[in-house]
This record gives C-alpha cells, sequence and structure tokens, in this order.
C-alpha cells in the first residue's frame, strides 16, 4: 500500500545499448523505492519481499506530468535530470580522407 512516507524517484530511462533509435526514450519514469528488505525464500531459494510497490513502473510523457502525479497522491519525490544528450557527427567519406588517423583494416 502506498503511503506518504513512500519515496518515489522521478527519472529519464538512459537509451539502451542495442537500441539505435530514440523510441520511448523521451518518456520519464516514476518508481517507487523498496518498502522492505528482500529477504531469502527458505523452500525455493529466491529472494522476494511482500511490498508489491517495486514492480509499479510509471511512465509519463513529461517531466512535470511525474511531479504532478507525485504531489496529487501525497508522494515524496527525487527527480534525476537526465545528462545532455551529445551527438557525434558522422560522414562516410571521412572512413576515405587522405592523412586519417586510423590505418586501413583491409
Amino acid at each position: 500500500m502506498l503511503g506518504p512516507s513512500q519515496t518515489a524517484r522521478i527519472y529519464m530511462p538512459p537509451r539502451n545499448a542495442m537500441q539505435s533509435g530514440r523510441g520511448r526514450a523521451q518518456d520519464w519514469v516514476l518508481e517507487f523505492e523498496p518498502g522492505e528488505k528482500q529477504r531469502i525464500d527458505p523452500l525455493m531459494g529466491w529472494s522476494g519481499s511482500g511490498d508489491t510497490s517495486g514492480q509499479v513502473r510509471l511512465r509519463f510523457a513529461t517531466r512535470e506530468d511525474a511531479v504532478a502525479y507525485a504531489e496529487a497522491h501525497g508522494l515524496r519525490y527525487d527527480v534525476e535530470e537526465p545528462k545532455p544528450l551529445r551527438i557525434k557527427a558522422k560522414v562516410y567519406a571521412d572512413n576515405f580522407r587522405y592523412g586519417r588517423a586510423e590505418n586501413w583494416t583491409h
């Protein structure tokens, strides 16, 4: 059960290393911090807890929407700003440029 003592984390997740595009990379995510420690199940050996709020990930289009949701539900929250996106310009013709620094590989 969510309560006012529960802290939420609002952040923009980084792009997966297997992705080349920016699809779903502009969403903001609201996650809850775990409410209790995980413990090992004596029968199966799996780790788990009775706190199900750790399984909840809410996606929002903007940071303001995520903050408004947290404030409307009386949640404490921390906002993590994303790192600035750096795009390195690449030109195919530079692979064949005279005097390039890298050696030709074949």
